[in-house]
């Protein structure tokens, strides 16, 4: 089955998606993200990474969780 691709973020608002701009989707992404930390701690949040991104990406991702978020929860199939 061949579904189309996404051109726009979606948002869920009232059980519908419904289109939005990439400010509003990456606010409320983060919004969510903060809102999990404060109640859960950042311990409950982590980043399993993959062995085929770049060096760059890997770093980025661990600088996010290490920084922003304050979790060392960070990990990768580089080991297996």
């Amino acid at each position: 089955m061949n579904l189309p691709r996404l051109t726009e973020p979606l948002v869920r608002e009232n059980g519908r998606l419904r289109t939005a701009t990439w400010d509003e989707a990456l606010d409320r992404a983060a919004d969510g993200l903060r809102r999990s930390v404060a109640a859960h701690g950042p311990s409950t949040f982590g980043v399993f990474s993959c062995s085929k991104a770049t060096n760059e990406v890997n770093y980025a991702a661990q600088k996010f969780v290490r920084a922003a978020v304050g979790s060392n929860n960070i990990d990768s199939c580089n080991r297996t």
